[in-house]
């Protein structure tokens, strides 16, 4: 039985995943942690998530919980997550993180930290968006430069990073496939007069609304026809799936850096 810590485990996400790892065979809720001062600390984590009482209070010092899990799940922040990554490092366990927001000297310093322990690192546990990431390259490589690539996506309101994880990894997806470089052909956002689209870029777009899951659309436009390719996520379930999932794969395998490609066989 593989043992998780939740993190955030009051929180939207983290109640779901409580929920879930209930009914997950293979995997039960050995541990769960709030930042300091939540008024969820002290609670039983399953009756805070809405399942009853698992005998699992929800603490405030994850060093202190990490020794009884095999595994800490993370759906927290980019600031809290580099924090967590470090815990897990220099307890040797291993971490599934579906935060979000890191900056590429956040993701360096992550991966350097690899060889210390498992690292599952995605920013989207969606298994239909990672499918659709290989999908997007497939069809970049196949249109070429004559289409324009432009990225849609849409949150909550809530979400405090943008664009989302989701919609650089879709961009960094097509640049590779196309032979360019966000640093230099990403654009976020369009304002005024620019004059007409200049070829090559990639545009990148983030609309935040209501209570809206996470939908992403890549947009190859040529002329005379456009090829639309769309996830739409309609519940936070199926990232809890699948970081649920990763968990399960990654207590197994030896220290490093993993990402759905790997659990996916890709």
């Amino acid at each position: 039985m593989v043992r998780a810590l939740v993190t955030g485990a009051a929180g939207r996400m983290g109640t779901t995943l409580v929920r879930l790892i209930g009914e997950t065979e293979g995997i039960e809720v050995a541990g769960a942690v709030e930042r300091p001062g939540h008024p969820a600390v002290g609670r039983d984590a399953g009756e805070v998530a809405g399942v009853g009482a698992l005998g699992v209070a929800i603490g405030d010092d994850l060093e202190a919980v990490l020794p009884q899990a095999d595994v800490v799940v993370d759906f927290t922040s980019a600031t809290a997550s580099m924090g967590h990554v470090d815990a897990v490092c220099r307890a040797g366990k291993a971490i599934v993180v579906g935060s979000t927001g890191f900056s590429p000297e956040d993701r360096a310093r992550i991966e350097a930290r690899a060889a210390e322990a498992r690292i599952f690192l995605a920013p989207n546990m969606s298994i239909g968006v990672n499918v659709l990431l290989r999908v997007v390259a497939d069809v970049a490589r196949a249109l070429g430069d004559a289409y324009d690539v432009e990225i849609v996506e849409t949150h909550h309101r809530f979400k405090k990073d943008a664009p989302s994880g989701t919609a650089l990894a879709l961009a960094e997806a097509v640049a590779q496939a196309l032979g360019r470089r966000l640093e230099t052909d990403a654009v976020y956002g369009r304002r005024g007069l620019g004059g007409g689209r200049p070829a090559g870029q990639i545009g990148i777009h983030a609309v935040r609304a209501g209570d809206v899951v996470g939908d992403h659309t890549v947009v190859f436009g040529g002329l005379g026809e456009r090829v639309e390719v769309t996830h739409r996520a309609t519940s936070r379930e199926t990232f809890a799936r699948g970081a649920i999932r990763a968990a399960l794969w990654v207590v197994g395998r030896p220290n490093g850096f993993y990402g759905m490609a790997d659990l996916l066989g890709g």
